[in-house]
């Protein structure tokens, strides 16, 4: 128990350090569930030992987030409060930076019918989509980090007795957070630095496309001119570098939004708004999904993919190498900001104007005539195998290894 506390504390630390790198006389704002109350305790004092000028937190509780979409009348659905986006809003141009402890349950909304969940999901998208261009943009820090609750470590330890998994998960994000290191800090940094270096490398390269080819996927991605590689940290707009999800293994870009050919499939499940679907897989043409199929939750993705007109195009592309720490867990955990680490993926939806050359001071229609995409949404799934194989198209037109065996061909 004595261990378990001092590696709660080093990871509270490791997230004000790191993950928002709070500074002297800033704000901060932690979403956080009621279950991660010692976490969040540990966090707030680790804040005010970084200078913090107040912390506000924002409990969450997945009982009451069920019984609205259960209970509440049906023109409440397409409702979102104003004076909530106005605080966030506010709160952003203030200079706040805000940590979300982001563990859904992966069974949430088991049972409510489809069309009230994407209802919801798009009253709350609409109202805030000036907060999350600053989100995409930069404009502030912010950070997403993992921790247990009963219902996501039952369902990522099914196979373990019941008194087990949380500790189980409590090992397996103190793992992939490298909080077991001696100095945890200065580990984080240096593993920046090498994502700093593959992206380096991608950045120059230049690369046109990219052609994937896998079991089920045969897939060819343009890149729009003066694309950018990010990954690891990024700057906000004050110059503070920050790291918008912990743990991280990607590199990422945009993709051009009507260059997108051929088919691709799904390799893990996917957690939308509390819904799981999986075994799924889309094709495209010019950009554009124009057919998919879903084992399992077919109508949840139908709803997605018709939440606007750029839900059925891609946001972003990131790369991920197969043999990686989380990967190597060999294990499924139902949570994006996770399973996205250990697999290279894709995104539907809007793009991160920050992946293109002056894209963040873009409008929306200047962002889509140099190839980007906007959405309400932002939803990445996974697709990356053993056997995936990933080839760079150069501006000559030709062609070289980026990945084989699932793993980087380039050197770093």
């Amino acid at each position: 128990m004595d261990n378990f506390i001092v590696n709660l504390e080093k990871y509270a630390e490791l997230v004000v350090k790191i993950g928002v790198n709070l500074t002297k006389g800033q704000d901060l704002m932690i979403e956080s569930p009621m279950e991660c109350l010692d976490l969040t305790r540990l966090i707030v004092k680790k804040a005010y030992e970084a200078g913090a000028n107040y912390v506000q937190v924002n409990w969450q509780d997945d009982v009451i987030t069920r019984s609205r979409l259960e209970s509440a009348h049906d023109d409440a659905l397409d409702y979102y409060p104003v004076w909530y986006t106005d605080m966030l809003e506010r709160f952003v141009e203030n200079g706040g930076a805000l940590l979300n402890i982001k563990v859904p349950d992966p069974d949430l909304y088991a049972g409510i019918d489809s069309s009230i969940i994407s209802r919801a999901s798009k009253a709350m998208a609409t109202a805030r989509s000036k907060y999350q261009q600053y989100v995409r943009t930069s404009t502030f820090s912010w950070c997403l980090i993992k921790a247990p609750t009963v219902a996501w470590a039952s369902k990522v330890y099914a196979d373990l007795p019941e008194e087990e998994r949380v500790d189980a998960m409590w090992d397996a994000i103190f793992r992939f957070n490298r909080v077991y290191e001696n100095d945890p800090v200065s580990a984080w940094r240096t593993h920046i630095e090498q994502l700093k270096r593959v992206r380096k490398v991608l950045n120059e390269k230049q690369y046109s496309a990219l052609q994937y080819r896998a079991a089920g996927t045969d897939l060819r991605v343009e890149l729009p001119e003066g694309h950018i590689w990010l990954g690891g940290d990024k700057a906000n707009e004050s110059g503070i570098r920050f790291v918008a999800n912990m743990p991280t293994e990607e590199v990422f870009t945009m993709p051009k939004r009507t260059g997108v050919h051929g088919t691709v499939s799904s390799t893990k499940p996917l957690n939308i708004n509390g819904a799981l679907v999986d075994r799924f897989s889309f094709r495209f043409e010019d950009g554009k999904v124009v057919e998919y199929k879903a084992e399992v939750g077919y109508e949840h993705l139908a709803r997605l993919l018709d939440m606007d007109e750029g839900a059925r195009y891609l946001g972003e592309v990131a790369l991920v190498p197969y043999d990686s720490p989380i990967s190597n867990m060999d294990r499924i955990f139902y949570n994006t900001g996770i399973d996205e680490n250990a697999s290279c993926h894709l995104a539907l939806g809007s793009c991160y104007p920050i992946n293109i050359k002056d894209g963040a001071s873009m409008s929306n229609d200047e962002l889509k005539a140099h190839g980007g995409n906007t959405s309400l949404i932002h939803v990445d799934f996974m697709i990356g195998t053993a056997d995936l194989e990933i080839d760079g198209v150069l501006q000559d037109g030709s062609t070289e290894p980026i990945f084989r065996g699932g793993n980087w061909a380039l050197a770093f």
